[in-house]
């Protein structure tokens, strides 16, 4: 959603944006074409293969981090406060397409995952070492996958599986064959959820938020786009918390305001995007801006 994000950073005229998921750098060639030229990039990527694909730029400075990290990426590169911040989350083309690198289910590869060399684990850990129960947990509650603990069950059963076309077969063997004819590959949220559990996405996502916004100058903006509804949840409530919104029973007062929603709604990718990029189909923009 390139057009999106630059037309929500125009009005920024100085300063630094933090591009915190670079993956193929496209959103930062298009803000450093397009903003004013007072304005520049920190690309952060936990990918090196990412970095050491990226342009050089005289107003772009690139980094091998995880954006989990932000709050000690912004300290090493001398930055209190921020002008903007991009979260582009998920995983990237690049990565996806790449057999090597363990993340497709229409490719084979080893069973890695990782996006970067800070994971502890990879996927070949997970899926061969984890236990029963460990499994259903990751695959019900990353992959919102309603046969979880039949999917466990298989790939116990099936033990050790080495490669990414192994384990797509698996899973597929899994779910019933009423359900495999629809919905897509039967075994895409067994993979998102053990990518997930691979990179921690999470938790990285909730503690990039807390830093990036917590960085904003005021008038900074924060641009977040998920592709699923575990993504989309922690952005909403971490933006709807800084609106002093919707307090619940964990906040039994309303938090000070210090965030005000650029879009009252989701935005959402328009056809002719999806056309040119199918995978932008479940794309959701989320952005606000730092009032105090």
């Amino acid at each position: 959603m390139p057009e999106e994000v630059v037309s929500l950073f125009s009005p920024i005229q100085d300063g630094v944006i933090v591009d915190a998921t670079l993956g193929g750098g496209g959103h930062t060639a298009a803000l450093l074409a397009r903003l004013d030229n007072s304005v520049s990039v920190l690309g952060i990527d936990r990918d090196p293969a990412a970095i050491d694909r990226m342009f050089e730029h005289d107003r772009l400075r690139l980094v091998v981090g995880n954006f989990g990290h932000l709050d000690r990426i912004l300290a090493s590169q001398g930055l209190d406060e921020i002008a903007g911040v991009l979260l582009d989350l998920g995983v990237s083309s690049h990565q996806l397409d790449e057999g090597k690198r363990g993340f497709s289910y229409r490719h084979e590869g080893p069973l890695d995952m990782r996006m970067g060399p800070d994971a502890t684990r990879t996927a070949h850990d997970i899926v061969n070492e984890a236990s029963l129960n460990e499994l259903v947990r990751i695959i019900r509650t990353l992959g919102e996958e309603r046969f979880a603990r039949r999917i466990a069950g298989r790939i116990v059963e099936h033990r050790p599986i080495g490669t990414t076309a192994q384990l797509a077969e698996v899973v597929r063997q899994a779910i019933p064959a009423a359900t495999r004819r629809s919905g897509g590959h039967p075994a895409r949220r067994t993979f998102q959820a053990v990518r997930m559990a691979v990179n921690e996405e999470l938790s990285a996502l909730s503690a990039a938020l807390d830093s990036g916004i917590e960085a904003l100058r005021p008038g900074g903006r924060c641009v977040a786009i998920s592709y699923h509804s575990l993504e989309d949840r922690i952005v909403k409530r971490r933006f709807r918390r800084g609106e002093g919104r919707a307090p619940g029973p964990v906040l039994p007062v309303a938090p000070p305001v210090e965030l005000t929603a650029l879009a009252r709604k989701v935005v959402k990718p328009g056809e002719e995007e999806v056309h040119r990029n199918p995978r932008a189909r479940s794309a959701r923009l989320r952005a606000v801006e730092k009032v105090a």
